[in-house]
C-alpha cells in the first residue's frame, strides 16, 4: 500500500468541498499517495471528529493533525483551523485565483505554502511524492567532464561509480553524453535489460524515484542510465531534468559523465550537480581548451574543480593547471598503465582496487562523503 512506504505516513486532507475534494483525491492518486480524510478539524493532541465521513482504517485518532506528514487545508477549512496546534508541513489549497484575502488566511493558520488549482497541481503532487517516497538528503551529485578531447572524463566518471557501489553507496551512473560511447558498454554491459535514455524522451513531470532505480540496468552493483545503439533520439531538456532530479531522490551517490558543449539540456543537469569535476591533461594546449568549456560549466555551476590526468614531459604540475583555470584543484590521476587493455577485456575502470585511478577515487569520496556540506572544501 502506499501509505506504508517509506516516508512516513498518510497525508491528511481537510475540507468540505466536493469538488476541491475530488481534485485533490486525484492527484493525490497522481502521486501514489494514500490519503486520511476529515470533514472537521482535528482535536489538539493528534486526534479528530470525522464529521460522520468514513474513515478507510477505523481509527481517526491515529491520523490526526500532528501526526500527519503533510496537511492540506482547503480554503473552506481554513478559518477553522485557525486554533490548531501550529506545525510545518501545512498547505493552503483551492481554487480561488483571485482571492486577495488568502495569504492572509495562510498566515493565520501557519501554511507553508498557498496553492491555487489547476496551476499548481504539478507543484502539489511533486509534494505528495515526496511523502510517499520519503524525501530526506539527496544523493551527492558529481559531474565529471572533459576540458579537452580524449582528457578521460568518462573513465573517471566510471571509476567514481564502480568505487562508490562498491564502498556500499547506493550509485547511479548517468551517461549524459549522447554522442559519447556508452557508459554501458564502459561497464560491459551493452547488451544487460533495462531502460535507455530514449526510453526517457516522453516523460512529462515527474519522474518516481524508486520506479527509475528499478527499471535502469544493474551492472558492478550500481545503476546505469546509458544511450542506446540505435538512432540518437533527442531527449527534452526537461525530462532530462526530471531524470535526474529522480536519480537524487533516494539519497547516495549520483555521478554524471558530460559532453564538453554546454546546451539547454546540459544546463538542466548542471543546475542539479553539486560538483562538477573537470579532468584535463597536465599540457597548455590541453589547459587552453579547458579554459572555454570552464566558462562554459561556470555559468551554471556552483563548484568546478580541476582534477589533473597525467603529467606530460615539459609539462604543467597539477597547481599551475589549476591557477590557469582559476579553479581549485581537485586532486592528480596518473596515468594507470595496462587500464586501456584491462577495459578492452570487459574490466571496467576502477576495479583493481590497487591502482592508481581507484586510490583517486577512494580518496575523494572518503572526503567528500565524509564532509558535513557533503562536498570537501
Amino acid at each position: 500500500m502506499a501509505g506504508s512506504v517509506p516516508g512516513g505516513g498518510r497525508p491528511l486532507i481537510l475540507t468540505e468541498d466536493p469538488l476541491l475534494l475530488d481534485d485533490l483525491l486525484r492527484l493525490c492518486a497522481a502521486a501514489g499517495a494514500d490519503p486520511h480524510v476529515h470533514h472537521a478539524v482535528p482535536e489538539p493532541g493528534g486526534t479528530a471528529d470525522t464529521g460522520g465521513a468514513a474513515e478507510p482504517n477505523g481509527d481517526a485518532g491515529s491520523t490526526g493533525w500532528e501526526s500527519a506528514p503533510l496537511v492540506l487545508v482547503g480554503d473552506d477549512a481554513a478559518r477553522r483551523v485557525r486554533g490548531a496546534p501550529r506545525r510545518a508541513g501545512v498547505l493552503l489549497v483551492g481554487r480561488d485565483l483571485d482571492d486577495p484575502h488568502v495569504w492572509q488566511r495562510a498566515v493565520e493558520i501557519g501554511a507553508e505554502e498557498v496553492l491555487r488549482l489547476p496551476d499548481a497541481e504539478s507543484r502539489l503532487v511533486d509534494r505528495l511524492a515526496d511523502v510517499v517516497e520519503g524525501a530526506g538528503r539527496p544523493a551527492l551529485a558529481v559531474g565529471v567532464i572533459g576540458g579537452s578531447g580524449g582528457a578521460g572524463a568518462s573513465t573517471l566518471a566510471c571509476a567514481l561509480a564502480v568505487r562508490a557501489a562498491r564502498a556500499g553507496e547506493r550509485t547511479i551512473l548517468i551517461d549524459g553524453d549522447p554522442l559519447g560511447g556508452g557508459m554501458d558498454v564502459l561497464l560491459g554491459g551493452e547488451s544487460a535489460e533495462g531502460l535507455r535514455w530514449p526510453d526517457f524522451a516522453a516523460s512529462r513531470g515527474r519522474v518516481g524515484a524508486g520506479a527509475l532505480e528499478e527499471s535502469l540496468p544493474e551492472l558492478h552493483d550500481l545503476r546505469v542510465l546509458s544511450w542506446d545503439r540505435g538512432d540518437r533520439v533527442v531527449v527534452p531538456p526537461a525530462a532530462i531534468r526530471s531524470v535526474v532530479a529522480a536519480a537524487r531522490r533516494r539519497g547516495g551517490v549520483v555521478v554524471v559523465d558530460l559532453p564538453r558543449r554546454v546546451d539547454e539540456a546540459v544546463a538542466k543537469v548542471l543546475a542539479q550537480l553539486d560538483l562538477v569535476l573537470m579532468v584535463v591533461p597536465g599540457e597548455l594546449r590541453s589547459v587552453a581548451a579547458a579554459g572555454r568549456v570552464a566558462a562554459g560549466v561556470r555559468m551554471v555551476a556552483r563548484d568546478v574543480r580541476v582534477v589533473v590526468r597525467g603529467r606530460c614531459a615539459g609539462g604543467l604540475d597539477p597547481e599551475s593547471v589549476a591557477g590557469l583555470l582559476g579553479a581549485p584543484l581537485a586532486g592528480e590521476v596518473p596515468v594507470e598503465v595496462g587500464l586501456p587493455g584491462r577495459v578492452a577485456e570487459g574490466e571496467p575502470p576502477g576495479t583493481q582496487g590497487r591502482g592508481a585511478l581507484a586510490r583517486f577515487c577512494d580518496g575523494f569520496w572518503e572526503r567528500a562523503l565524509g564532509s558535513a556540506q557533503g562536498v570537501p572544501a
